[in-house]
């Protein structure tokens, strides 16, 4: 027979890829939308292509906000498997809700608000880590779509500057191809960044139950499983968001989306290689209002970039409040 903890810790291992793949489908948006609403590729054509390259993200990537999430957040030897119940139930829930709604809220902050509240529940603030790659993650919350939008903005004067003599036409057909370059880079850095942030929560719960030798590190099987989750979960995707976050915010041609689709790779591969967990729905938002004000500002709908941001702000305290509701619940059966 199969040992109770065994069968417990493997529960909580498909929970997290649950996450994942949610992760993937929740956030197919923010790699496809731009594709789908400047008619470059269908929408399943589209989907597929994102997934490809979340996949292959950790081909060129390093662990490193998987170390973050698995031990720069909440202290390590405080886990246990109601943590990270906690933690999972609360991100999952938040995803779901914002999903149903359509809101483009971010997995990855719910997911680190998830662990935030399990992880006070469970220790008080002695459970948290309040130390540079909390306080980098933090700074991100607002700093990333605010790079995203600056840099989209920069690059979309740049080229209007450069191409203001050519014909629109021959200009927008030129970046429809270019698109598929630019959304490759993005749905690499979303793969990267993002599908890591399951993989530390999985090696953090191995750490707890004693299955990790040596040192704090991911195993390949773990690396293997977050790629494929989010790779399934961007195939099937989310298409309430993808409607909002392709013509929701403002009118977008092919040279938008390029600017913003180039953005925000710049934005995730820095933070990846820094270590830091970012939102990629930040990210790209801020690069979408960004293409929109380098025409004008009247041409970004405010009222739902206002809807947005509040999701944004209201992420990691009501995940946190889910997941320590989640931790009591699990703290009488695990």
């Amino acid at each position: 027979m199969i040992d109770n903890a065994i069968l417990i810790m493997g529960l909580l291992v498909l929970v997290a890829l649950l996450f994942d793949f949610m992760n993937g489908f929740h956030d197919a948006a923010n790699s496809i939308a731009l594709m789908v609403s400047t008619r470059l590729l269908t929408p399943q054509v589209a989907v597929a292509w994102a997934a490809f390259f979340n996949f292959i993200a950790f081909m060129f990537f390093g662990l490193h906000v998987a170390n973050t999430i698995g031990k720069g957040i909440i202290n390590p030897d405080i886990v246990n498997n109601a943590v990270i119940f906690g933690a999972l139930g609360g991100a999952i829930s938040w995803n779901i809700i914002t999903w149903w709604f359509g809101i483009p809220s971010s997995s990855s902050h719910a997911l680190i608000g998830g662990l935030l509240g399990a992880g006070f529940a469970q220790a008080g603030m002695h459970g948290i880590i309040i130390g540079e790659k909390l306080i980098a993650t933090t700074l991100a919350i607002f700093l990333s779509p605010l790079f995203g939008m600056a840099l989209a903005l920069l690059l979309s004067i740049l080229l209007l500057w450069i191409f203001e003599r050519s014909q629109p036409y021959k200009t927008e057909s030129r970046f429809n191809k270019l698109q598929f370059i630019s959304s490759s880079f993005f749905s690499l850095g979303h793969g990267a960044n993002d599908a890591q942030k399951t993989m530390g929560i999985i090696t953090v719960l191995l750490y707890a139950n004693g299955h990790l030798q040596g040192d704090f590190n991911v195993p390949f099987w773990v690396v293997a499983s977050c790629q494929l989750a989010m790779g399934l979960g961007t195939l099937f995707g989310g298409w309430r968001i993808v409607r909002t976050m392709g013509m929701g915010i403002t009118r977008i041609r092919p040279t938008g989306g390029f600017c913003a689709q180039t953005s925000g790779s710049i934005a995730l591969f820095l933070a990846t290689s820094l270590g830091i967990p970012v939102s990629t729905t930040h990210t790209i938002t801020g690069a979408i209002v960004g293409v929109g004000l380098s025409r004008r500002a009247s041409a970004v709908r405010w009222g739902l970039a206002s809807r947005i941001v509040w999701a944004w702000i209201i992420t990691i305290p009501a995940s946190a409040v889910i997941a320590a509701i989640f931790f009591s619940f699990g703290k009488t059966f695990l």
